[in-house]
């Protein structure tokens, strides 16, 4: 049985002595004091030759009274002080705030992370209507991006450096080639803009009509440079090719005025589905958007939490979200609907929480008055933010897959055996004996004080997780040397494990991972729970190091 830690245990007196500690050491002390006088200090100071310790001042104050201490700046910056304000998601103004900014459709006030991309195609943009020149130019990359988004952005900058150069501004076409009836509508659009009052006249298809136009040197001096930006240009791929083939080609005529920008998915659109402009030498210009990366995920979901003047997500819970998109596709889209669903999970948490009379667990029953006393020592504003359990759970939905379904279904101790196959394979191995793996599940039993099973149960065990396709076990007479190999990914193991945990926090002043669980032991403390990661059964916790 694992110890249940009290209000009288060590871990708990250090915490509450801590804070208790903090609170006299900036005044919050309830007894008042009468206020010396300088002239009071100084009498006594004759009085007593001998200097003692309580007349100098503390770190502390001496930091404070600077006039250029951080305190000090921060209220007499009320910009600043506004920063500080809590988030109170029952709120339904602030609640709807948040949802806002990371709704997928909300467009940011800033677009980083894609620099050098904007910079490449805006750059061609001003060369082609300085040199009055005609051009194409085709932006992939996978989903969410930040293609179509740049883009706009590239649009506007143009538009912003033709006025402030004082050339003539081109014309604008941006469409979403989805939204069209009919694939040759495009040419429809186009020729739209340089004659908008003609009507065509004749059996000519307007494509036709844009081929003599650009092919007529007395049409040119008349008309305007066009800036085109297709999205979702695969949609134009027919059967025959012969749409997008004939919209590049525009490009190509001699006296063209078309600057084209295609936005697509397909890497090697321009390679598979456009061969004769390569072969004619007249080959699009290529910009790559590639997968955000975890780092500049985690900056862009910063980047829109700016624009709130109150923290509402833990700065783990993002980098958790960061890491396991990036790691999936590289998709914000993705992770904003993930974080979106993080807050979701809050608001309804907190609902229940506020229809019931006592907190309840996961399992639906009541908490001891120790998870009770929990909710006392943190403060409330730990409580009302996005945690990470919060944002596994949100990973969870949104990632959910077979293998992680199987190994949360699994008893107790077979996830332990998991976590012990995890472990023991990080050293560089890829396979071991079932005696070796036995070792590292009864050290892990040990760490988590739960008693472990006999070298039999142990070997069926692995028999089961060898025909889920967790194991491959190897032939031999003996079951102690059959050959042990992980099938499934280590960070599978791990965030199936991880979706479990209920409260996260960090203590300082035992310099230790205290983790809170509403399981059947609501907590557990352990001075040698610092490890690269901290996994949960039903009922016990499992350390990974």
């Amino acid at each position: 049985m694992p110890a249940i830690a009290d209000r009288s245990s060590s871990p708990f007196k250090a915490m509450l002595t801590a804070k208790s500690c903090e609170l006299a050491g900036s005044g919050g002390c309830c007894t008042p004091q009468k206020r010396r006088l300088r002239s009071d200090t100084a009498a006594a100071a004759k009085e007593s030759p001998v200097s003692t310790p309580m007349k100098l001042k503390s770190p502390r104050r001496r930091l404070d009274s600077s006039p250029s201490s951080p305190a000090n700046r921060i209220k007499k910056d009320p910009s600043e002080k506004t920063l500080k304000k809590c988030w109170n998601p029952r709120d339904v103004e602030q609640m709807r705030a948040v949802k806002e900014a990371v709704h997928v459709s909300t467009a940011p006030s800033t677009v980083v992370c894609r620099e050098d991309e904007q910079k490449r195609v805006l750059d061609f943009c001003k060369a082609c209507v300085q040199q009055e020149k005609a051009g194409s130019l085709y932006v992939c990359g996978c989903p969410g991006t930040g293609k179509s988004l740049s883009m706009e952005l590239v649009k506007q900058q143009v538009i912003d450096w033709v006025k402030m150069e004082g050339l003539q501004p081109p014309e604008v076409l941006a469409m979403n080639c989805t939204s069209l009836a009919n694939t040759s509508v495009i040419f429809s659009k186009i020729l739209g803009m340089h004659q908008p009052k003609k009507k065509s006249i004749g059996s000519a298809s307007p494509l036709q009509h844009l081929q003599n136009l650009y092919s007529n040197k007395l049409a040119q001096s008349s008309s305007k440079m066009m800036l085109i930006i297709a999205d979702e240009l695969d949609y134009l791929i027919t059967r025959d090719r012969a749409v997008l083939h004939d919209l590049f080609m525009l490009t190509t005529f001699p006296f063209s005025r078309c600057i084209l920008i295609g936005i697509a998915n397909s890497i090697d659109l321009a390679d598979r589905f456009l061969p004769r402009l390569q072969s004619l030498n007249c080959k699009p210009m290529v910009v790559t958007f590639r997968a955000y990366s975890k780092d500049q995920i985690l900056s862009i979901l910063q980047e829109r939490l700016l624009v709130l003047p109150y923290i509402v997500f833990h700065q783990q819970a993002l980098e958790l979200c960061a890491r396991k998109v990036a790691a999936a596709s590289g998709d914000m889209r993705k992770a904003l609907s993930v974080c979106r669903s993080a807050v979701e999970i809050l608001e309804a948490e907190l609902r229940e929480s506020a229809s019931n009379t006592g907190l309840k667990s996961a399992e639906g029953d009541f908490v001891s008055p120790q998870t009770a006393l929990a909710h006392e020592v943190f403060p409330s504003q730990e409580n009302n933010t996005v945690r990470i359990d919060h944002m596994a759970l949100a990973l969870s939905k949104t990632f959910r897959s077979p293998i992680v379904d199987t190994i949360q279904s699994l008893p107790q101790h077979q996830q332990i055996i998991l976590c012990s196959a995890v472990k023991y394979f990080r050293g560089g191995k890829k396979d071991t004996t079932v005696g070796e793996l036995n070792k590292s599940y009864i050290d892990i039993c040990k760490s988590a004080l739960i008693p472990p099973v006999g070298i039999l149960e142990f070997s069926s065990m692995c028999r089961v997780l060898n025909d889920q396709g967790l194991f491959k076990l190897g032939q031999s007479r003996d079951d102690k040397f059959k050959r042990v190999t992980l099938k499934v990914d280590e960070a599978d193991i791990s965030f199936a494990l991880q979706v479990q945990i209920h409260h996260y926090c960090t203590d300082n002043i035992l310099s230790a991972r205290v983790i809170i669980v509403s399981y059947r032991y609501p907590f557990i403390w352990n001075r040698e729970f610092v490890c690269l990661g901290i996994v949960f059964s039903n009922t016990a916790l499992l350390v990974i190091a």
